[in-house]
This record gives structure tokens, C-alpha cells and sequence, in this order.
């Protein structure tokens, strides 16, 4: 039985005891939700093709339209880890913006006389944030099409989007929502519902990978598991993670896991793998884990891992996912789920961030907190509230 295994099989009341009723679970059902995210976005198909064509998205190569991807935090990192393939798919500008930036900076971010399409990503959809921008958009710009996604059917931001001509409001599946503090499936399953969206004119093509997706998943979890709960044990108080291109937000979720989960006492940092030389890396040291993965720059990191190793500034090195990088043995660690062979970058976020995930699970363990809420002086909290919102 893996270490995964071993917490879902733990008694209730101890799960309670020690915060652990939502967290494991959640990490560990997420490659059987995701088809069920596949059906969810297929019956609603249709209404999505018709929103989407109101908006002006037609897959022309001559489509104006500009996509913002509005969320914050996490749900920022879903939008970053779908703008690639929304591009490439839908031939139009597509732009990762934080809702946060958005609240203090539309001015300037909007561009006069452009037509947009802004697709906000909420788990809660009650963040103060997240509601406030929208209704101020909505108020200064009432041309803008929005559609939200939200795991919360109970959220001000999915109300609010009711009886909009302007506006489509989805509800992901119950098991998105998340209950523990840490969004794990709701991130996984927002991230597989916007593949489904780049997908919407080809969804037949998609399906076969997502199948791919899905047993990739499950064959990681137990490997991944044991050897996040190894790391964990070993108490690392920095933990870097490196990704490029479409897993940049991979890297970025997976050190914002960590960070939350152990309430800020495992340090965190992401970069590029080439940008990592340009001054963060003087931040690595012998207490320090490093992880990668990126196939399409696999040289850089690999010369990355290489000088990493000579120049002995990280404790242990992590490969997720980049099975090319796995002969090379410039990592103690190679986590390569079987299946994943040809899945390019741009669809594997929901796979490559278990380990961030797991790591954050185990490493909450080791410093004796309780990952279902694991700030014990209420720093964070499962929903950003109490926002003073300034015009």
C-alpha cells in the first residue's frame, strides 16, 4: 500500500484529528473526475459553440476577438496553463490576466474599440475580488461577452451571471469543488474543462487524449506518492520548480501547493528553465530540492540538472514527466507516468501537478499542521474575503 493509499485508509475520526478528511482524497480522485468533466462540457456543448460564436470566436485565422483568462491565484494558473493551446486552437490573441490586476489596472489593460471575450475561473466564485471586477467590467465595458467557470453552483459570480445575454455561467462537477483549504481537483478539472473549450470545434479528437491523460494519472499516483512522502520526511526548506511555455504554470501551481500547505515553512520559487541562471539561482542551496520536466526544452534542463549537480547547490533533483530526461541520470528522482508518450506540453498540467500537489500533502504531514487548513493563525483562508474594494 502506498503513503497515499495509507491516509484514505486511515480511520474517520483520526482523519479528522489531524485534518486530513478532504485533502488526500481529493488529490487522489482527480484522474477519475475528469471524464466526468468531458460529459459536463459535452452536454453543454451546443450552448457553449453559440455563446462562443455571439463573442466572435470562429477559428478564422482573421478573428479579432481578445481572450482574457481571469482568475487569481490558482485559478490565474489555470488560465496560464491553457492560453497556449486556446491560441493555437482559436487563432486569436489569448492573455493570462490576474483578476487582481484587473481590478486596479482595467484602464489600462483594455483596448479601445477591441472586441473581448473574458473567461473567469473561480473555485468559490465568491472571492471579493472576482466579484468585484466583474460587476465593474460589466458596469464600464457592458460590450464585453464574459463567461464563468466556477465549482461553487452557489457563488455571486455564477448568480450574477444569470439573465446576461452577455454572460454564460458553468458549474464544474461536484467533486471540482473542493472542500480543503488547498485547490487541488478544482485546478485539475478547471484545467481539463479549458482544454475541452480549445476543443470545442474537434471534441472527438480530444476525447482519446484525455483517456490518455486520465491513465497517465492513475499510474503516477501511488510512485509519486511514496517517493513526495520520502522528500517530504527529509524537511527541505526551500523547494524550487521550474517549467516553460504551457508548464510555467505547472511550476508556479506546484510551489503555491507547497507554499500553503506548509504554511510558508518550506520556501518556494518558480522560473523558466533558462531564466533560472539569470539571478534566482543564487537562491539554490544544500537545503534546497529542484524540480523540472519540460520535454520541448529538455536540453536546457538538462544542462540545468548537470551544472545543478556539479556546483552542489540542491539537495535532490526532481524530474516530473520528461521520460527523454531519464537516461541522462542528472536527477535522484525520475517520475515519469507510463502512457504519457507523446502528450505534448500544452495538455499536461493536470497530470505533471500531482507531485506538487502530493509533496504539498506530505510536506503539511512533516511539520505536524493539518493540510485541510493548514494555516493555524487563519493567514490564508479556503475564500478570499474582506477585500476593501476602491473605485
Amino acid at each position: 500500500m502506498n503513503e497515499l493509499s495509507q491516509l484514505l485508509e486511515l480511520p474517520e475520526a483520526e482523519k479528522v484529528k489531524r485534518g486530513l478528511v478532504h485533502t488526500p482524497a481529493e488529490i487522489a480522485h482527480q484522474p477519475d473526475t475528469w471524464g466526468s468533466t468531458l460529459e459536463l462540457f459535452r452536454g453543454k456543448r451546443a450552448e457553449i459553440q453559440k455563446f462562443l460564436l455571439g463573442a466572435g470566436i470562429t477559428g478564422a485565422t482573421t478573428c479579432d476577438v481578445i481572450v482574457f483568462l481571469v482568475g487569481a491565484g490558482t485559478s490565474d494558473y489555470t488560465g496560464q496553463a491553457i492560453s497556449h493551446l486556446l491560441r493555437k486552437l482559436w487563432r486569436c490573441e489569448v492573455v493570462a490576466v490576474p483578476s487582481t490586476d484587473l481590478l486596479t489596472q482595467m484602464e489600462e489593460l483594455i483596448l479601445p474599440e477591441r472586441k473581448y471575450l473574458w473567461i473567469s475561473f473561480s473555485r468559490s466564485g465568491d472571492s471579493s475580488e472576482g466579484v468585484a471586477v466583474l460587476a465593474q467590467a460589466r458596469e464600464r465595458y457592458p460590450e464585453i461577452h464574459h463567461m464563468v467557470i466556477s465549482c461553487n453552483p452557489n457563488g455571486r459570480m455564477l448568480r450574477e451571471s444569470t439573465g446576461n445575454p452577455k454572460a454564460l455561467g458553468i458549474c464544474m462537477i461536484d467533486e471540482a469543488n473542493d472542500r480543503g483549504l488547498a485547490m487541488t481537483s478544482s485546478f485539475s478539472n478547471m484545467v481539463v474543462f479549458g482544454q475541452c473549450l480549445a476543443h470545442t470545434a474537434s471534441l472527438e479528437a480530444y476525447e482519446p487524449l484525455l483517456q490518455k491523460l486520465a491513465a497517465a494519472g492513475k499510474g503516477l499516483l501511488p510512485h509519486t506518492a511514496d517517493c513526495a512522502a520520502a522528500l517530504a520526511k527529509q524537511g527541505y526548506t526551500k523547494a524550487f520548480f521550474v517549467g516553460s511555455g504551457p508548464l510555467r504554470a505547472v511550476a508556479k501551481e506546484s510551489a503555491l501547493k507547497v507554499l500553503e500547505l506548509t504554511a510558508g515553512k518550506t520556501l518556494t520559487m518558480t522560473e523558466s528553465a533558462l531564466g533560472l541562471r539569470h539571478g534566482p539561482m543564487a537562491a539554490l542551496d544544500d537545503q534546497s530540492l529542484f524540480v523540472c520536466g519540460d520535454k520541448r526544452v529538455q536540453g536546457y534542463e538538462r544542462d540545468l540538472l548537470r551544472e545543478i549537480g556539479a556546483k552542489k547547490i540542491a539537495r535532490r533533483r526532481v524530474v516530473v514527466g520528461g521520460s527523454e530526461l531519464a537516461s541522462d541520470s542528472y536527477a535522484e528522482d525520475y517520475l515519469a507516468p507510463a502512457g504519457a508518450v507523446g502528450i505534448a506540453d500544452e495538455y499536461r498540467a493536470p497530470v505533471d501537478v500531482i507531485f506538487g500537489q502530493l509533496l504539498g500533502l506530505f510536506s503539511s504531514i512533516r511539520w505536524n499542521l493539518m493540510p485541510d487548513s493548514p494555516s493555524p493563525n487563519g493567514v490564508i483562508n479556503r475564500v478570499v474575503q474582506d477585500v476593501n474594494i476602491y473605485s
